[in-house]
């Protein structure tokens, strides 16, 4: 097994585009030929667009692209975006008179930090598109990371800056990679030490509080106290898998969320994987499967060591 980069996966291209001034932003993952695609979706507030057509007992078995957005709801705007360079680039599923790009995202909530009426739209999701020719594997506040912040249960001061994340193994031909924007409610592990590498700060601004035990304390509360999170990511493989395969290797990953998020998959969080798979390689599902939960994990942690200070919030480099 070897690292490798997200963007030597076979046919898959990435692209960013942002406005730093929200901060805000996207990532488009492009598969021109069609992936295999499946979802999965364990968090209470997700936002997303065409996961029921991933089920598999639905007519259409590939997908061109997936758009990770910050901006909220609002964000679900960029899909148009990439589907207007999809289609002028006659890519699509074949309805006769056009050719219709299947497009999914998944958004997550980056109004509370900056300028809520900057968000993700048809424009900056072409951008990104046409980013994605150039094909450049970046971290940290970029695309739909500008504006992720994560541990935020006691308030944006005591936040710290999430961002995009990268990370790709090789197997002999298999390929796995993820890209995920890391924008959680909880604390970031680092799982080859067990500690909190980023989250929710004490008053000295350099030590953690622990997501956990806060919540632990405040465990018969039931109002809503938090909001402006989830987690949501892209895995992709060369591997050679059916719709319904692919939503099993997107349950999967999940596991990845699990390890490196404390807490993951709250009543809070949108947490959402979306999977692609390009078909080149022969491969055993349960091997591609902790592969991706693998990639994820190490996305994740890439993301917040990547990312840089904005706005008063303190990054990992700051800590």
């Amino acid at each position: 097994m070897k690292k490798i980069l997200f963007n030597s996966i076979d046919e898959i291209r990435i692209g960013n585009a942002e406005n730093l001034e929200g901060p805000t932003g996207c990532t488009v993952v492009i598969c021109e030929k069609g992936a295999s695609a499946g979802v999965d979706v364990r968090g209470g507030s997700p936002g997303t667009r065409e996961t029921d057509l991933l089920n598999p007992v639905n007519l259409v078995d590939r997908i061109h692209a997936v758009v990770l957005a910050g901006g909220s709801a609002f964000g679900l705007d960029a899909a148009g975006g990439v589907m207007q360079y999809l289609e002028e680039r006659d890519i699509g599923f074949d309805v006769n008179v056009t050719k219709v790009p299947i497009v999914c995202e998944a958004v997550l909530f980056d109004l509370d930090i900056g300028d809520c009426k900057i968000r993700p739209d048809k424009s900056m999701g072409y951008k990104a598109c046409i980013n994605s020719e150039f094909n450049l594997c970046k971290n940290g506040n970029i695309g739909a990371g500008a504006g992720a912040t994560v541990g935020k249960i006691l308030g944006d001061e005591y936040a710290m800056k999430g961002g995009l994340g990268s990370y790709a193994l090789q197997v002999g031909e298999l390929k796995v990679g993820a890209i995920v924007a890391v924008n959680c409610l909880g604390d970031v592990i680092d799982s080859k030490s067990g500690n909190i590498i980023a989250g929710a700060l004490r008053k000295d601004g350099k030590s953690f509080a622990g997501t956990e035990n806060i919540m632990m304390k405040m465990y018969s509360q039931k109002k809503n106290l938090f909001s402006g999170n989830t987690t949501i990511g892209v895995v992709v493989t060369n591997g050679s898998f059916t719709k319904s395969e692919m939503n099993k290797m997107a349950s999967m990953a999940q596991d990845g969320y699990g390890r490196a998020i404390r807490p993951a998959h709250s009543m809070f969080d949108g947490d959402t994987i979306f999977t692609m798979a390009t078909g080149k390689v022969k491969s055993d599902l349960s091997v591609a499967g902790f592969l991706a939960a693998e990639v994820v994990e190490k996305a994740i942690v890439k993301a917040v060591e990547s990312a840089d200070p904005i706005l008063g919030y303190r990054s990992y480099k700051d800590i």
